[in-house]
């Protein structure tokens, strides 16, 4: 817990967990299970084809009744409401956040229903444009954005490449080191190759350097497409404004997949995968609105993270995918979770008094069982983790896939319940929280559905600490920075005050000199 003065989100936590903090501070995982016989099933829940089970989380009944009474006290079923209405969720920018409205028509005000409108007209114009490139000589289609314009699509196409129907390969350009640009570029014809420029703003610098890489290497603007709220600047840029599809300011970078910033998404997957990707989420949208607390799967995660990092004090977050397709979920949930929830004050400016975000990391199992899995069992630190399985796979390799899930079953009983050793280096102290999250199949449907459970936990996380989960600010000031430092860089002349930033540049002249 921060020491700085508690704010009332706080204050309200701190009433209802810490008393049964300090009842299980020291209770095992294996006791809680021994202890209750239906506890398997009582910590379990369906939501369509995602299974959760939380058995294995160090919180028993009682504790669990504390965090549902915080909470109602913390009103987050209203919460959950006023994000689905439209309301100023995001209170430091003066916008909701009504990415929902992209997928489902939950809303119950007119705000909500032009937004849903709005997205609709956008994936109708997105349905025409992806004809014409289907009537056209183009195979290859490069996405060019970066954060939110890249990790949520290149996740959702990487994931579902076994549920390909368009006829489109589909790359995606981000970092602004040029290397990147060369080695996607090296292996494509121009002449079959159009440009996705995504970006709200249309004023990223890193999007419209690779940009401006790709009008170059097309020969123009023929077979650029733009994803903008600014049709000014993209067509300037050379875009046709016929190309230009909309991003509106109520959808954050982090939440525009499931708007035509996943334009790509549908080139490499189909619209009818879009489509299911959309519906998915919508499932999920409508569970997390309209489910009862006792049964609601985004609450229940949300309040099991909150209950690891405040009340057990555990300050790191693991995501672990058994299942190669879903290798980049970690990396896309690190946005999700620390720009999101990456904040130490209140809407108000103050103190957030209280620890907030996790650092989120992971990787895909078998291969990180290989890498970092000494540390989760051995390790100092304990670190809670949702592992996340596939029951029935898209390849035929039934004894490979077996031997996946046995892993996967393997590593969560060992890190709960640990094993005795005389040898202490061969000890396993267990006590290692987690949930088991198991998608029936990987399908556009279950990923839309995984990834909005996860969104959803995430802004319910925001409303218990009583953080704005909706801005961003942090990312800005070495953004303003670097664009003052660019002409010193460059050799220009330019003003640099910090002395090891003046030093530093002087290192990189003298290299650059040496040759």
């Amino acid at each position: 817990m921060s020491n700085a003065p508690q704010s009332n989100a706080a204050q309200r936590l701190h009433h209802h967990l810490a008393p049964h903090a300090r009842r299980l501070g020291e209770a095992r995982i294996t006791d809680l299970v021994a202890g209750d016989a239906g506890r398997a099933d009582a910590f379990a829940m369906r939501v369509g084809g995602l299974y959760a089970n939380f058995a294995r989380q160090r919180v028993d009944a009682e504790a669990l009744d504390a965090l549902h009474a915080l909470a109602r006290e913390a009103r987050l079923a209203q919460a959950m409401q006023a994000l689905f209405d439209g309301e100023i969720v995001n209170t430091s920018e003066h916008r909701p956040a009504l990415h929902v409205a992209l997928r489902s028509a939950l809303g119950a005000t007119d705000t909500a229903r032009d937004a849903h409108a709005q997205a609709g007209a956008a994936r109708e114009r997105m349905a025409e444009l992806i004809a014409a490139l289907e009537a056209s000589p183009v195979t290859d289609i490069v996405n060019v954005g970066i954060g939110g314009s890249d990790l949520g699509p290149r996740l959702v196409a990487d994931a579902l490449k076994d549920a390909h129907t368009g006829r489109f390969r589909v790359h995606f350009l981000t970092n602004v080191d040029g290397s990147d640009a060369q080695h996607i570029l090296r292996g494509l014809d121009p002449a079959k190759t159009a440009a996705i420029l995504v970006s709200k703003s249309f004023g990223t610098q890193e999007t419209l350097l690779n940009g401006g890489i790709l009008r170059d290497w097309l020969g123009g603007g023929e077979r650029l497409y733009a994803v903008s709220a600014n049709v000014e600047k993209a067509e300037a840029f050379g875009v046709a404004p016929e190309r230009v599809l909309p991003m509106w300011d109520w959808v954050g970078g982090r939440y525009s997949l499931w708007s035509a910033g996943g334009f790509s998404i549908a080139l490499a997957i189909g619209l009818d995968g879009f489509d299911a990707l959309l519906a998915g989420a919508a499932e999920m949208d409508a569970h997390a609105l309209q489910a009862p607390d006792d049964a609601n799967l985004p609450l229940l995660h949300a309040l099991t993270v909150v209950w690891n990092r405040n009340a057990l004090g555990l300050s790191t977050h693991a995501v672990l995918p058994y299942d190669e397709r879903l290798a980049l979920l970690p990396a896309y949930l690190q946005q999700l979770v620390m720009e999101s929830l990456g904040k130490s004050v209140t809407p108000q400016g103050e103190p957030a008094g209280l620890d907030t975000v996790p650092v989120l990391w992971g990787g895909p199992g078998t291969n990180s069982q290989h890498s970092f899995f000494q540390a989760l069992h051995q390790g100092t630190q304990t670190v809670p983790a949702d592992f996340i399985g596939v029951v029935r796979p898209a390849h035929p390799y039934a004894d490979n896939h077996a031997a996946l899930l046995s892993n996967l079953l393997a590593q969560t009983e060992a890190l709960a319940n640990g094993h005795a050793a005389e040898d202490p280096q061969k000890r396993y102290p267990g006590n290692r929280p987690s949930t088991l999250l198991l998608l029936d199949a990987l399908t556009p449907h279950s990923l839309g559905a995984l990834i909005a459970l996860y969104e959803h936990s995430v802004y319910l996380q925001s409303v218990l600490w009583g953080i704005n989960a909706f801005d961003q600010w942090g990312v800005e000031l070495g953004k303003r920075i670097a664009g003052e430092l660019l002409p010193a860089v460059k050799g220009e002349p330019a003003r640099v005050e910090d002395p090891v930033t003046r030093a530093l540049l002087a290192e990189i002249a003298a290299r650059r000199a040496a040759g």
